[in-house]
């Protein structure tokens, strides 16, 4: 999605950094709402600390209000993405995503060490993410486009590699013939997903209302990111950047404020003790 205020970072040399909605502006005819209220567990896997961040935070926030536990695993550090040494960047972009995870209720947040900026398509990433479902148990798995080019502009890389990661981390965590040692010598048997839902994508199925309180929790969990946004030259204040995202999500989908997601149901409910 490009809104009229929207800074690219795909103009500056950063290999870790893209400021980017989750969104799209174009009218999508037939979007659903999103049957979310008996999500349970939901585990957020994405490339970098920020990525929830742009727009998907807001429903986190309502699915904590609603009673959900929601967990973030990031693949990297994010210790590309700023200009200053990764060492330092590492853990500040560490912090700040600690806080943006508190402004929105999630308590869980993991942050693997694979190479910020120059993620490869894997076993290795793979078998992480199959581990993080086996071990969290998520009812929905949400992760990012691993389009080269969605509504927003050019995808990063490291983003593309998440996404495609995650589409097959679902089924690997569900197959007890990939990754048999994470049953075998871990105690992890096979989980099933029921919902994946992947944002910033050029055709969305479903939306989440975001308006009032989850919007709110939302644009503060992106203002978390402090050091981060400033260190981006004319990054709009995150109130107008995420309101705005939100806003023209909403018009497509006819709420005030939305997020919207292609989903894929990939089994049935789970009962309430499974």
């Amino acid at each position: 999605m490009n809104c009229p205020d929207q800074t690219r970072a795909n103009d500056r040399a950063d290999p870790g950094l893209d400021v980017r909605p989750d969104l799209g502006t174009d009218v999508h005819p037939g979007l659903s709402p999103m049957p979310d209220d008996d999500f349970r567990r939901v585990l957020c896997i994405v490339a970098h600390p920020d990525d929830v961040e742009y727009g998907t935070s807001c429903a986190v926030a309502r699915w904590v209000a609603q009673g959900a536990e929601v967990a973030y695993l990031l693949l990297t550090a994010g210790e590309a993405g700023m200009q200053i040494p990764p060492w330092q960047a590492g853990p500040l972009r560490a912090g700040e995503q600690r806080a943006a995870c508190d402004a929105v209720g999630v308590k869980d947040l993991t942050i693997l060490d694979h190479p910020d900026g120059t993620l490869v398509y894997g076993l290795d990433i793979r078998r992480d993410i199959a581990r993080a479902i086996r071990q969290f148990r998520p009812d929905v798995v949400v992760t990012t486009a691993w389009e080269v080019e969605p509504p927003w502009g050019l995808n990063q890389a490291d983003h593309r590699v998440a996404g495609l990661c995650v589409v097959d981390g679902v089924r690997d965590a569900d197959n007890p013939w990939v990754f048999p040692e994470l049953a075998h010598d871990e105690g992890l048997p096979k989980w099933g997903v029921r919902w994946l839902l992947v944002s910033g994508v050029s055709s969305p199925t479903h939306f989440v209302d975001v308006t009032g309180e989850p919007l709110q929790r939302g644009i503060a969990s992106l203002a978390a990111h402090s050091a981060y946004l400033a260190a981006i030259p004319g990054h709009p204040a995150p109130e107008d950047f995420v309101a705005g995202l939100t806003r023209a999500a909403g018009q497509a989908a006819g709420v005030s404020n939305a997020v919207l997601f292609r989903a894929w149901e990939l089994g049935p409910p789970r009962t309430p003790d499974a």
